[in-house]
């Protein structure tokens, strides 16, 4: 088993005013050689737009792209065609494939937060495509609910990764007991809110753990506990 443990506050960080950005992983002005990606997950991002701001219109390609609302909302836009708003239940995706581009933005006067996830696709130059999907948030009650997968399996988004995406939120004391898909692929724990003890080890909120080789993970929650699992290939 390999594991590394990524403290929220060693993140790298940006203020542009509007947007204030925390990154898992070099992005943009932020570098740091140990952290380009993690398997195949390449960004992290948590941000929080102020109101009525956001990213104009601009392209990706050969991309996985998800985006899970924490507050507030998010509208998009895309050279697709889809225009919509997504709100914390929601989760969005994006394949970018040959190419997309796209805007987010905050309609709201309220700062909004979000996560934006990119994971390497597994073919490159597919179709572009778009999805999104209300989640109920019942469901993710003291269990990791699966939001996004290879075949939608679960009624879940479909990605273009053998990868899996899990969200929970468990009362203190729940225990997590997680098994892989595939034993080549590793996972990456966020703590969105709460805390939770592992191998002796705490993680604290925006804290996360990125573990390979081993073929189930076993958490607990230590309080109130918002967790997001992605598992996905090393290689």
């Amino acid at each position: 088993m390999k594991y590394t443990i990524i403290h929220s506050e060693s993140r790298g960080v940006a203020n542009h005013g509007w947007l204030k950005s925390r990154f898992s992983f070099s992005f943009a002005a932020y570098y740091d050689p140990e952290r380009i990606h993690f398997g195949m997950l390449r960004v992290l991002n948590d941000d929080i737009i102020a109101g009525g701001q956001g990213f104009g219109m601009h392209p990706h390609d050969n991309m996985e792209i998800v985006s899970i609302p924490l507050f507030g909302a998010l509208e998009h836009r895309d050279s697709m065609g889809n225009g919509s708003v997504i709100r914390p239940g929601e989760i969005q995706l994006m394949h970018a494939g040959t190419g997309i581009r796209h805007s987010e933005f905050n309609p709201l006067e309220e700062e909004g937060g979000f996560l934006q996830i990119w994971i390497f696709p597994e073919k490159h130059n597919t179709k572009p495509g778009y999805a999104q999907k209300a989640f109920d948030t019942n469901a993710m009650k003291n269990k990791l609910l699966n939001i996004v997968s290879p075949n939608g399996e679960n009624d879940s988004l479909t990605i273009g990764q053998q990868a899996w995406l899990s969200m929970g939120v468990f009362e203190k004391g729940q225990m997590i007991d997680y098994k892989i898909h595939r034993p080549e692929n590793g996972m990456y724990l966020f703590v969105i809110e709460g805390e939770a003890s592992w191998n002796n080890e705490t993680l604290k909120k925006r804290d996360a753990l990125a573990i390979s080789e081993t073929n189930h993970i076993c958490l607990n929650a230590n309080d109130t506990l918002q967790l997001l699992l992605i598992e996905m290939p090393m290689q």
